[in-house]
């Protein structure tokens, strides 16, 4: 597979892989206690996307295909133009400053990992989870 494929993907692949992503879409302030309280018990996950950003797109494509469905998290998946309040929320909550694309990993409440750009597809996500 070449860098382009491997980048941009095969139409069927990234309809394949789509498909695996347990996202739980993140629309609304009050499931920002609903992660925190279950933090407790399982380690959360927030997917910070930019749709206007072309960088964005590429590492959400990227994450998309390295993603393990072995990894015991919830993943919530923010779009940022849509919920800005919902970001400006998460940055004031969690001590994080806001950046997209952006991953937070959260454990008994509070960030205990997170990384942006191409630091997410860098990293291996099974040591933060």
């Amino acid at each position: 597979m070449g860098i382009f494929d491997r980048v941009f993907g095969k139409k069927d692949q990234t309809e394949k892989k789509s498909e695996q992503l347990p996202w739980i879409p993140l629309d609304s302030l009050d499931q920002l206690d609903k992660i925190g309280e279950d933090s407790k018990g399982r380690t959360q996950a927030i997917f910070k996307h930019s749709s206007t950003c072309g960088i964005s797109r590429v590492v959400l494509k990227m994450f998309k295909d390295s993603f393990d469905p072995k990894w015991d998290c919830d993943f919530y998946f923010l779009t940022i133009q849509t919920h800005r309040d919902i970001s400006n929320e998460i940055e004031d909550r969690f001590r994080v400053r806001h950046e997209s694309p952006q991953l937070l990993i959260i454990k008994n409440g509070e960030v205990t990992f997170h990384t942006s750009h191409g630091g997410i597809a860098d990293t291996d996500l099974s040591k933060h989870l």
